[in-house]
């Protein structure tokens, strides 16, 4: 299976590259990259919310008033929850939403976003992604040769010139081949790998 290279300064055509059928040519398994996508956002939560419940709420010790005989309803401390100033009920308490992922299942995620991204005519391989000098402009020339207004750039190592150039612009995202996340993928309408990104993507996902 092969896909044609196209150069990043131009948009011509400057080869071809061969991929892996076992990741490129994979059948869209739906289920699984769900899971794997709200897994990866559910890691994202910070889960720091917190309230005091009526053991956390200071004071409190004694008993606010005798058990009979002053017609009111029995009270054993001012810290419960029906009292102002008293503690919450089923008070939230910092957690982690963390979710176990097993290591096939999250590549396995990855070879189907790729292939059904391929499938989709979304993924561009060009020779390279570097740039002579860090100018927003000349990027912007650049991505109008591939019809891109939402792209997610993936080089093997992101150059100080291509990040100074990209960070200005809010519908390119940038990254390296070891920060993708699945999330990231299928938030953008069209990928642009640089040729050596690939190869590397390929070795991470045998």
């Amino acid at each position: 299976m092969e896909l044609q290279i196209q150069s990043f300064a131009s948009g011509d055509a400057a080869g071809n590259v061969a991929l892996s059928e076992d990741i490129f040519a994979r059948v869209y398994n739906e289920p699984l990259v769900h899971q794997i996508v709200t897994a990866y956002l559910a890691g994202a939560r910070r889960g720091t919310k917190a309230s005091k419940s009526r053991s956390a709420v200071r004071g409190g010790g004694a008993k606010p008033f005798r058990q009979k005989g002053l017609g009111r309803a029995r009270a054993g401390t001012i810290r419960s929850p029906i009292w102002r100033g008293g503690g919450v009920s089923f008070a939230a308490s910092p957690r982690s939403y963390a979710q176990k992922v097993n290591r096939k299942m999250y590549r396995n995620a990855l070879c189907s976003i790729f292939s059904e991204l391929l499938r989709q005519e979304r993924i561009v391989v060009v020779d390279s992604c570097e740039m002579t000098e860090p100018k927003t402009k000349v990027l912007v020339g650049v991505l109008k040769n591939f019809d891109a207004s939402d792209v997610l750039i993936i080089a093997e190592d992101v150059s100080e010139n291509l990040y100074l150039a990209a960070r200005n612009l809010y519908w390119v995202g940038l990254v390296d081949v070891a920060t993708i996340d699945p999330a990231m993928l299928l938030t953008y309408e069209k990928i642009i790998i640089s040729k050596a990104a690939l190869g590397r993507i390929e070795d991470r996902l045998k």
